[in-house]
């Protein structure tokens, strides 16, 4: 009996042991696919590398910019000369010899993480997916489709109001008219990634809230009692996102953040209304 026992106990090590391993490969395999569709797209992004640097990463640098055209408008309408585009007076160069082509490639990628991110997330979903109850299937229901309308809403936000702003304020500073402002191009490419990347994880707050909320962490109570602090948060943000002195453009910085925060606090409401109906039922 003792031995049958011992050769039960080693039958159901060696299945766990084998249940463990095939998780490692089944992950090993998401890790995969989701690296080949990143290479794929940064492949494509540097068969199209001139264009995308022309059009897409020095656009916002331009007067017929769609941002830099709209604040125009809005300068005309409020008299706020603040807000009118006036063309930075900078120049980027490449320090190293190997710049360019490093440059180059780090677009690629960057571009390439952008448009795989929603194919990255739907794998790590479906290995998270099977460990999951039924119940918290049912509840994490479009999890890849509002996470990825999310992070490329924050995205499209900071290209085309953030990065703007922030580029030409900081492009057009100088302490002296005898100072020339000459970036690496280096410099130039990070600071446009940082906030573009920045602000689509900053919109996946909503998603954040709502997880929270499910593990008892967040309440709506909790996130409406420390609005005020919220707020103060989201004026430093902005203040420091936007280094402009004018109002207006702190306010479109301020605004879409204070309306996630309000949709968090709507989600976690949401959430803690449906745990108490489960808790009747």
């Amino acid at each position: 009996m003792a031995l049958d026992q011992e050769f039960d106990e080693e039958i159901e090590e060696g299945e766990k042991e084998m249940t463990f391993i095939d998780h490692l490969e089944e992950l090993r395999w998401h890790i995969i696919r989701s690296l080949i569709a990143i290479v794929v797209f940064t492949l494509a992004a540097w068969v199209y590398m001139k264009d995308i640097y022309k059009n897409i990463i020095m656009a916002p640098t331009h007067p017929d910019f769609w941002t830099n055209r709209m604040l125009s408008k809005l300068a005309d309408i409020t008299g706020i000369e603040g807000l009118r585009f006036k063309a930075a007076d900078f120049g980027l160069i490449s320090r190293e010899v190997s710049g360019q082509f490093m440059m180059a490639l780090t677009q690629s990628v960057i571009v390439g993480l952008l448009f795989t991110f929603p194919y990255f997330f739907w794998e790590v979903w479906r290995f998270v997916k099977p460990g999951l109850k039924d119940t918290e299937r049912k509840a994490a229901r479009g999890a890849v489709f509002w996470v990825s309308l999310l992070f490329f809403m924050g995205a499209t936000f900071g290209y085309y109001v953030v990065s703007p702003m922030a580029i030409n304020f900081l492009a057009s500073f100088k302490l002296d008219d005898s100072i020339q402002n000459q970036f690496d191009i280096s410099d130039y490419i990070s600071l446009l990634s940082m906030l573009t990347l920045a602000c689509g994880l900053t919109f996946q707050l909503p998603m954040i809230t709502y997880v929270l909320s499910r593990v008892g962490v967040v309440t709506p109570k909790f996130m409406r009692t420390y609005r005020r602090h919220a707020l103060i948060v989201i004026l430093i943000i902005a203040a420091v996102i936007t280094p402009s002195p004018d109002m207006i453009s702190q306010l479109l910085v301020t605004v879409p953040l204070l309306i996630l925060y309000e949709v968090s606090i709507w989600v976690s409401g949401n959430v803690q209304r449906k745990r108490e109906r489960d808790l009747i039922s």
